[in-house]
């Protein structure tokens, strides 16, 4: 008769907490096959060790436990009733890690074709919805989350790994952040239909003078780059406004509160709407945007896929015709033309060519 012991899950339980049995999950695969082949010698050979030092992990269990876990009077081995309990447990735990492994494999493949942005408001929240919907329809299998903030939450989300990049302008490195050069935009002034400035076909820093202003707040460095082309063509519009959010602007603007001087791409919807008009500024004022990433941080294929969409060359904007009254853009106002040869910015010169934003340029 093979031996029985009459233990209780509980108390095996109470066994394995007290008895400090350092077990990884080798040896509980070891215990496993052992039982399943019913003999040692071949549970060793599957595992890659001597019977020898099976035998002798056997025997350390044992010891721990208090309790024989092989029958060894029966011909092949048997298991005990606490070798029974022990076994369960360990198939248990092995199954429960072969969960764990496959979660935590989706789960990186979830993060690896999540592409997670930053972006300033001022971006064009409509021209990265069109983006998305591009990227999503190339890309099935990934995800687009893009989130909308201060430029200083995005420096930090940045450095804190809550996004893969960031959208940003007036973009500057520093020694944890690199920043590359994506485009230049074009400052516009934004006026309701029915101002006069929206019958002009160009407006002067002069024409400005007398204007009551609703801008960025004063620590944004869009802010303050209007500030120094103000000061330095001599005129001081007055500002009753400030908001941090081009969304806030906009909607101060076509209340009729004041007039504006924001992003041609950032108005560029509402313009084709007809909510408001947006008409050269002369000499012309650029703003830099750039793609911000952590130093030293792998970006995932998504990722690249994701900027080789956002930074492929794209056509100039299409000069709109309809009357004053309908949302004029009274020149080409193109988001993605460099200021031209001689013409006049406030804006950080542009990056040489090398230091231009590549999918593929220095993303590692």
């Amino acid at each position: 008769m093979c031996l029985g012991d009459n233990i209780s899950t509980a108390y095996l339980s109470r066994l394995l907490w007290y008895t400090n049995l350092r077990m990884d999950f080798d040896h509980l695969k070891l215990f496993v096959d052992i039982v399943r082949e019913r003999s040692v010698t071949r549970g060793a050979q599957l595992n890659g060790i001597t019977q020898s030092a099976a035998s002798q992990h056997l025997q350390q269990l044992e010891k721990s436990f208090g309790l024989p876990l092989l029958d060894r009077k029966c011909r092949p081995p048997r298991l005990t009733e606490a070798g029974r309990l022990y076994y369960n447990f360990c198939r248990e735990v092995l199954r429960r890690k072969e969960e764990l492994e496959a979660a935590l494999d989706q789960l990186r493949q979830r993060i690896q074709t999540t592409v997670r942005v930053a972006s300033i408001y001022s971006i064009g929240i409509s021209e990265l919805n069109d983006l998305e919907r591009e990227f999503r329809s190339r890309y099935p299998e990934a995800d687009l989350v893009v989130e909308y903030l201060r430029p200083e939450k995005v420096y930090e989300a940045v450095l804190d790994d809550q996004v893969d990049i960031g959208l940003i302008s007036y973009p500057s490195s520093s020694r944890e952040i690199r920043a590359i050069h994506w485009r230049d935009e074009r400052m516009v002034v934004v006026v309701r239909p029915d101002h006069p400035l929206a019958q002009q076909t160009s407006v002067t820093p002069q024409d400005l003078q007398d204007e009551e202003l609703v801008g960025f707040d004063q620590d944004l460095p869009i802010s303050r780059s209007l500030a120094r082309y103000f000061r330095k063509h001599g005129v001081q519009p007055k500002l009753i406004l400030h908001f941090d959010n081009v969304v806030a602007i906009k909607e101060a603007v076509e209340l009729g509160t004041g007039i504006s001087i924001l992003p041609e791409p950032a108005v560029r919807e509402d313009v084709r709407q007809g909510r408001i008009c947006a008409v050269p500024l002369y000499p012309e004022i650029y703003r830099p945007v750039g793609v911000i990433y952590r130093k030293g941080r792998p970006l995932s294929g998504a990722v690249h896929a994701f900027l080789d969409l956002l930074l492929r060359p794209r056509s100039p904007a299409p000069d709109v015709q309809s009357p004053p009254s309908k949302g004029t853009l009274r020149s080409p106002v193109t988001a993605s033309v460099p200021p031209a040869a001689g013409a006049q910015s406030d804006s950080p010169k542009t990056a040489p060519p090398k230091d231009r934003l590549s999918a593929r340029d220095d993303l590692s």
